[in-house]
């Protein structure tokens, strides 16, 4: 049994939508129809990327201050070790 239609219901339906929304508004509704498709599409897409990709970024441990050095004491390190 095959849901899709057939050319027969095609050729009723786009009938139908011509005597309702007349041969002039046609194109300009098939074309927001498309344009609404797209942003859909691409909002999907970036929904389901950063889904994706959400774990592959590393956590960053966080360092003890204690631990870490700042630059200008990692020079008077770096001076020392040379004199």
């Amino acid at each position: 049994m095959s849901i899709s239609p057939g050319i027969s219901e095609l050729l009723l339906i786009f009938t139908a939508l011509l005597l309702l929304f007349g041969a002039k508004n046609l194109p300009k509704i098939a074309r927001n129809l498309g344009k609404s498709m797209e942003t859909f599409r691409r909002s999907a897409r970036e929904v389901t990327d950063e889904v994706m990709y959400s774990d592959v970024e590393p956590e960053k441990e966080i360092e003890p201050s204690f631990l870490s050095e700042t630059a200008s004491e990692k020079e008077k390190s770096e001076d020392e070790r040379i004199n």
